[in-house]
């Protein structure tokens, strides 16, 4: 993921990491320029002039840096937003259901912007870290026997460092982990707002043995991760400030140039404190952008690289026929606590014609919908589109047949209609029709509120899905939380309104008084069609008895 971000952008990351590198070196030279001017009786003004030149490039690079380095980070974390959501639309749905939607808006938000602060933190890394090495190679200069006693001093606090790191990221990686948890926590507050306040007890256990608990838990391990490398940041001063001492005292005894190379370690010293726990401080933020990288790259890893719209046309989709053929698909079901088989289906649709859907609770309606319009893949048997099989290559096409109204049905803020001139005119006229008119104008192409019943939010999904005008029409349960007058528009009016203008039609329904609207009846019982029955009318060519017919579920 890193490696992905960092070349998209490597110009401008060569160009702030020059800029970085210039300004460590030129940090090490202010140091041996201040410890000549300590070791000189007498100043001169070339000195005086190289001092204030150095200054001023050190300034300048490391301003630059870390303005190109914030405009890298906000880089990143939009490309990097952007590259998520093209894959989550790419994504398989039922590979998006089981993978949640607390992860994708964890992956989106939290673990975007830790990624993006490795960028924030990396001109401090590399300007500190030359620093450092520049440092160094200084002391090499002034004695190279004290030189490998730092060295081996250095060595030692490095060894520390390194399995406090380990330890570290261990931690920050569990934080990582409970963060996905906790934004699904997140989101209960908001979706479970409702029955929260209706049961206190309820509500209290929420607050302290959930979100509170996941809360804690996010902070001791993201707390105990970064204390660690706090921990180890603080070890490796001491070293240094124990490696002054000994080079004062022990190391340095009767040498020449003894006053100069004294205070030429100790000026090195102290200098490098700073630096290096500067140093010490960003490398975890850079591990903490690793670990989310991982993360990230853990829930993407399965998805698409990007959407299969090859083939896909503006141009409405030629309908003469789907056909389901031998159908089946399985999935977990709650009630049985086991894999529920749905099929082998066998179905038939055509232009013009009305289909209600009926069963009960579990016995899945919903996804013989979602298989039908495209959403779920069948694991056997094969879905025909005007007689041709839909494949992997060609289902996101057959995909743009349908428009349907889910129980869980999502508004957008826009319409998302392009190209259409007449938008908010007949998305107004609908909403007429719907009663929705004093309460609702679309303007530009969106709604102008959407705080409204649930009711009320239907009839609105209602007006965007018949704006598609698409030839293929799902309902899932619609009418269920609409009031009588509604029902009865509904069914009476905009169902054969639509009907009328050739649209097919798939009503999952319980309002059985209504079922003789329709032009088929299809039950299903424990995945299995149990019954079919169909009015003498010649679009439909079942190979059954045009009476109520009991299917065999085999």
């Amino acid at each position: 993921m890193l490696a992905h971000l960092i070349r998209q952008s490597r110009h401008l990351l060569l160009a702030a990491s020059a800029a970085s590198v210039i300004a460590g070196v030129c940090g090490v030279l202010l140091v041996s320029l201040i410890n000549t001017a300590l070791s000189l009786d007498n100043h001169t003004s070339t000195l005086a002039w190289r001092f204030t030149g150095v200054i001023i490039v050190v300034m300048v690079c490391r301003t630059l840096a870390a303005v190109l380095f914030e405009r890298l980070g906000q880089h990143a974390l939009a490309e990097l937003r952007r590259y998520i959501s093209s894959r989550v639309l790419a994504t398989d749905f039922r590979r998006l259901e089981i993978l949640g939607g607390p992860k994708v808006h964890s992956a989106l938000s939290e673990h975007s912007t830790n990624v993006s602060q490795f960028f924030v933190s990396l001109p401090a890394i590399l300007t500190n870290g030359v620093v450092v090495i520049g440092c160094m190679i200084y002391m090499a200069i002034l004695s190279w026997q004290i030189f490998i006693a730092a060295v081996v001093m250095i060595g030692l606090g490095s060894l520390g460092y390194h399995f406090a790191h380990l330890q570290a990221i261990r931690h920050l990686g569990n934080a990582a982990k409970e963060q996905d948890r906790l934004f699904s926590h997140f989101r209960s507050l908001t979706d479970g707002a409702k029955e929260l306040r209706l049961h206190a007890q309820k509500r209290q256990s929420f607050k302290e043995e959930v979100l509170g608990a996941s809360i804690d838990q996010v902070r001791q391990s993201r707390a105990l991760g970064m204390s660690i490398f706090v921990a180890s940041a603080s070890w490796g001063n001491f070293l240094i400030y124990a490696f002054i001492g000994v080079v004062l005292f022990v190391l340095v005894g009767d040498v020449p140039d003894r006053i100069k190379i004294t205070t030429g370690f100790a000026l090195i010293f102290l200098y490098m404190v700073v630096p290096l726990e500067v140093l010490l401080l960003n490398i975890p933020r850079a591990n903490l952008a690793r670990s989310a990288a991982e993360r990230i790259n853990e829930i993407t890893q399965d998805m698409p690289s990007a959407v299969a719209t090859e083939g896909v046309s503006r141009n409405p989709i030629r309908f003469e026929s789907v056909q389901l053929r031998k159908v089946t698909h399985r999935y977990y079901h709650e009630q049985s606590d086991e894999l529920f088989e749905l099929g082998p289906i066998d179905l038939e649709f055509l232009p013009g014609s009305i289909t209600f859907l009926v069963g009960g609770n579990g016995s899945g309606k919903t996804t013989l919908a979602k298989l039908l319009v495209g959403l779920y893949a069948p694991e056997r048997g094969e879905i025909q589109l005007n007689g041709e099989s839909i494949t992997e290559d060609s289902r996101d096409h057959y995909r743009q047949l349908f428009s349907a109204i889910f129980s869980d049905f999502h508004l957008f803020e826009r319409l998302l209609e392009p190209g259409r001139a007449d938008l908010d005119e007949e998305g107004n006229r609908l909403l007429k029709r719907l009663h929705l008119q004093h309460k609702v104008k679309v303007r530009h192409g969106a709604f102008s509120t959407q705080t409204l019943s649930q009711g009320q939010r239907k009839r609105l999904a209602l007006v965007a899905a018949c704006l598609e005008d698409r030839p293929f029409l799902v309902f899932d349960e619609w009418a269920a939380d609409q009031d009588p007058v509604f029902k009865e528009v509904f069914y009476h009016e905009l169902l054969p309104e639509l009907k009328a203008q050739g649209k097919t039609l798939l009503v999952i329904s319980h309002d059985d008084r209504y079922f003789h609207l329709g032009d088929r009846l299809i039950k299903l019982e424990n995945g299995r069609l149990t019954k079919i029955q169909t009015k003498q009318c010649p679009v439909h060519r079942e190979t059954m008895s045009l009476q109520n017919s009991n299917v065999d579920p085999a």
